[in-house]
C-alpha cells in the first residue's frame, strides 16, 4: 500500500505544494528561516573545503559500494560531483553509478530520475539502497534490471540536492546533468564516450524533461541520444489554480513540497515564517521525513489549518518561482529526440501543458513520439509506459531514425 500511495501522488504533489507556497508566501510575513534536513551522517556527501574551486561536473569523491539486492550482478559505485544551487552558489551532490557485468566501454549510459517524495537525507536513492526499512524500496528496480541486463550503465542521481529541495523541478534537471559530466570522467566508468539516455516519470520526469530542455545550452558536450518522459508536470501554476486549497490525504506531502521550495528559494519564499502552532508541529513531524511519514502525518490536512494567513495566491513571489519551474514556460527546446507518455485523462497534471509543450517541442524540429496509455490514472500510466519506453531507448542506442507523433 506504501508503494501505490507513493506512486499515486507523485505528480500531484508539487501542484499542492504550489498552494501551499502561495497561500504563506507573502513578502511582508515573518522573517523566519527554513528549516534544513539533518545532514547526512556520512561523511562522504559533505563537501569538500574547496568546493568553490570547482566547475559544476567535476568529480569531488568517489567509492565502490557492497554488492546490492536490488541490483545481483552489476557494481555499484558513489559519486560526489560539484554543481550548483538555484542561486548559482556552489554545491555538491552525489549519484549512484550501476554497472552491469556485460558492460562494454563507452556502451549506453542511461540517467535515470526517480521519484523522490521526501525531506530527509536518509530518503536518498544512495541511502535506501541500503536500508533495511521495509517501506523505502526502490521501486522501479525490475525496469532498471531490464536496461542492466542489456549492458546499459545505469546512473542514479539524488536529483532534490542536500538540502532535499523538494519541488524544485529545475534544479533536479541541472544536477542530472552535472551528474552526467562527473560520470564521463571517471576511467573505471569507461564512459567518456557513452551514447546517453534520460528518462523517468512523474517527479523523475520533471527532472528528466528539465534535463532534456537544458542540456543544448547547459551540456552541449553531453551525447545524448533521446529523453524518455513520462506524466510531467509541465505547469506548477496551473497545478495551483486547479487544486485550491481545500483538505486532502496527500497534504502532507503537499506541505514538505512547500517547504522543499522554501530550502531552495529561502530568500523568495516564507513558509515557515507564516505557520500557525499546527503548521510548526507538522513541520516538525516532516522536517527529515520520507513519504510514509510525510504522509502520515498530514493526511486530511489543509493550508488553511497550518497558517492564519487567510489571503491565499496574492504573492508575485510565489508564483513567479512556480513558472520558474514550469517546462511548459521555458523556451529551451531539446536537440534530441523525446519519447513522452501519460493518461489523456490523469486527473493529477495538466494535461493541456504537455500538449502545448509537445507542440512547441514539434514546431522547432525536435522528434516527439507521444504515448496516450489506455488507462484513467497516473499509477497505472507509468507501469504501462515503461516497456515501450525502454524499447524506444534501445532503438535510439541502436542508430535508428527517430519516429514521430507530431
Amino acid at each position: 500500500m506504501g508503494a501505490l500511495i507513493r506512486s499515486l501522488v507523485g505528480g500531484v504533489v508539487v501542484g499542492l505544494a504550489s498552494v501551499l507556497v502561495a497561500a504563506t508566501a507573502g513578502a511582508g510575513s515573518a522573517a523566519a528561516l527554513p528549516v534544513y534536513p539533518v545532514a547526512d551522517p556520512d561523511p562522504f556527501f559533505s563537501a569538500p573545503p574547496d568546493l568553490a574551486a570547482h566547475a559544476p561536473g567535476e568529480v569531488l569523491k568517489l567509492r565502490q559500494m557492497p554488492p546490492n539486492l536490488y541490483f545481483p550482478g552489476s557494481q555499484v559505485w558513489e559519486v560526489l560531483f560539484s554543481t550548483k544551487d538555484s542561486q548559482g552558489h556552489p554545491m555538491a551532490a552525489n549519484t549512484t553509478f550501476l554497472l552491469p557485468p556485460n558492460r562494454v566501454p563507452d556502451g549506453p549510459l542511461v540517467s535515470y530520475q526517480h521519484i523522490i517524495n521526501a525531506l530527509g537525507n536518509k530518503c536518498k536513492i544512495a541511502t535506501e539502497l541500503y536500508t533495511t526499512d521495509p517501506f523505502t524500496q526502490i521501486r522501479e528496480a525490475p525496469g532498471l534490471n531490464i536496461a542492466l541486463a542489456r549492458g546499459w550503465a545505469v546512473t542514479l542521481p539524488d536529483h532534490l540536492g542536500p538540502r532535499m529541495a523538494y519541488g524544485a523541478a529545475k534544479l533536479g534537471g541541472q544536477i542530472t546533468l552535472d551528474g552526467l559530466k562527473a560520470v564521463r570522467k571517471i576511467p573505471e566508468f569507461q564512459a567518456a564516450n557513452s551514447p546517453i539516455g534520460l528518462a523517468g516519470y512523474s517527479g523523475g520526469g520533471m527532472a528528466t524533461g528539465w534535463a532534456a530542455a537544458m542540456a543544448p545550452t547547459y551540456a552541449p558536450e553531453l551525447n545524448i541520444v533521446g529523453a524518455a518522459q513520462g506524466g510531467v508536470p509541465m505547469n506548477l501554476g496551473k497545478m495551483a489554480q486547479a487544486l485550491g486549497a481545500n483538505p486532502h490525504p496527500a497534504f502532507g506531502l503537499a506541505m514538505a513540497a512547500a517547504l522543499g521550495l522554501e530550502r531552495e528559494y529561502p530568500d523568495r519564499i516564507n513558509v515557515s515564517g507564516q505557520l500557525n502552532d499546527q503548521g510548526r508541529w507538522l513541520q516538525d513531524m516532516i522536517k527529515n521525513g520520507c513519504t510514509n511519514e510525510i504522509m502520515f502525518w498530514g493526511i486530511g490536512r489543509s493550508a488553511a489549518q497550518v497558517t492564519d494567513n487567510k489571503d491565499f495566491m496574492n504573492y508575485p513571489a510565489a508564483w513567479e518561482v512556480m513558472d520558474e519551474n514550469s517546462l511548459e514556460l521555458y523556451p529551451g527546446v531539446p536537440d534530441f529526440p523525446i519519447f513522452e507518455w501519460h493518461s489523456p485523462t490523469d486527473g493529477l497534471i495538466p494535461v493541456d501543458s504537455i500538449d502545448n509543450t509537445l507542440r512547441r517541442y514539434c514546431g522547432a524540429g525536435t522528434p516527439v513520439e507521444s504515448l496516450l496509455t489506455p488507462t484513467p490514472d497516473h499509477l497505472s500510466a507509468a507501469v504501462l509506459g515503461l516497456p515501450r519506453a525502454l524499447d524506444w531507448m534501445e532503438d535510439r542506442f541502436r542508430g535508428d531514425a527517430a519516429p514521430s507523433t507530431c
